[in-house]
């Protein structure tokens, strides 16, 4: 069992840089692929960006390449999301995810979610 709390997000003006943390409990932390989701005001919740249990392999969403990067310690039991040049419609519920299965972009095969931390990105 792994239980996760996101921390870092706010408001940030379109452009800019926010850089989202995941703090896991456990000592397994280092068995479970990890991944970034969001869900925006009245939208479904999207996929944003995974990571392999030792951040050998990232996986990004198309719109995010090149812009965000996921990276994880697993020393320190976190995952993070670097986020560059921001825009308005990224404005959404940031959420991690947890599974000890295998990298995927379907938020289904991930078994542990924390609460989310708001991003606003204004124009």
């Amino acid at each position: 069992q792994v239980q996760l709390v996101e921390s870092g997000g706010g408001l940030v003006q379109a452009g800019g840089s926010l850089r989202l943390s995941c703090a896991a409990s456990g000592r397994t932390f280092s068995s479970y692929v990890m991944g970034w989701f969001r869900q925006a005001p009245g939208k479904e919740r999207e996929f944003v960006a995974a990571i392999s249990t030792i951040g050998s392999s990232t996986y990004y969403a198309d719109s995010v390449k090149g812009r965000f990067t996921i990276s994880r310690d697993n020393a320190k039991n976190t995952v993070y999301l670097e986020m560059n040049s921001l825009k308005p419609e990224e404005t959404a519920v940031y959420y991690c995810a947890a599974n000890r299965h295998f990298v995927s972009r379907s938020g289904r095969e991930y078994d542990h979610w924390g609460q989310g931390t708001h991003v606003t990105v204004s124009s």
